[in-house]
Parts: C-alpha cells; structure tokens; sequence
C-alpha cells in the first residue's frame, strides 16, 4: 500500500506541472489571437488563418514553386510588433529547418517571388526565451518577399 501511495504521489507530481502548462499556453494562445485580431481591424487587413493559429496575408502570391522545410531560402523581411516598433530587417538566405516555426509554417505558403505578412503568435516565435533585441512572449510581424528556393 505504500508503494502504491508513493506511486500516486510521483504520478500526481510528474501530471499536475504539465496539466498546468498547458493552461498557461492556451491562455498565451488566446491572448495572441485577440492582439492579432485587434491589429487586423485597426489596420483594415484581411488574413487567413492555419490550424495551429498563425495568420497570414498574401499580397503576392508568387509563382508556383513553394518551399519545403527542407529547402533553402532567400528572403527580404522586416519584423516588428503590433505596436509597430521594429525589431530586425533584413535579406537573408537560410534554411527553413533553423528558424522559427512561424516561418517553417508560414514561408512556405508564399510561391518563389510571393509577398505578404505573416503574424505570428509568440509561442511560434521566440517565446519566453527570445534573442537579445527581442520582446518576451511577442506576437510577431513580418514583411516577407520569398526572393528564392533552393
């Protein structure tokens, strides 16, 4: 009976942080979503929206050939806040498996020369652990022009 009891308890210890992470990024979650929405009604912006809760706008679409996450990139982007400060802007080339699953997703919906936005929410981009430069649990907005796939 002991066994059993001490069993439950490191069960019960091991569930009960997990059950309550999941809550705290549901309610992350939610909260993006709300900021992102808010953002595309004061700006008069339509986007799609994934499964997983990012958001997007194609204002190019680009020709036919998309990237895999396998493939390389070069793109131009700037990024910054729904508060529109900038964080970072740049052409870059880089492989899509190294960067933040908000690109991994997002990336690939534009064809090579597609332009468009993508609003990502913070647990798709840097989270609570984000580069230096870079605000803790953000949601993120990106310029993109996909340039090229290799």
């Amino acid at each position: 009976m002991v066994r059993l009891n001490t069993l439950i308890a490191f069960v019960l210890m091991a569930i009960i942080p997990l059950m309550s992470g999941c809550k705290k990024e549901d309610d992350f979650a939610d909260k993006d979503d709300q900021i992102i929405r808010e953002y595309l009604a004061a700006h008069n912006l339509v986007a799609e929206k994934t499964d997983s809760g990012l958001y997007y706008v194609i204002d190019e679409p680009g020709g036919t050939q998309h990237p895999t996450i396998n493939n390389q990139v070069r793109v131009t982007y700037s990024g910054y806040y729904t508060d529109g400060v900038d964080f970072d802007a740049s052409t870059a080339s880089f492989g899509l498996r190294g960067v933040i699953k908000g690109w991994q997703e997002g990336i690939p919906l534009f064809g090579k020369g597609g332009k468009g936005m993508l609003l990502i929410p913070s647990r798709y981009g840097y989270g609570s652990e984000p580069p230096l430069g870079v605000r803790k649990n953000a949601v993120l907005i990106f310029d993109i022009h996909l340039i090229d796939i290799k």
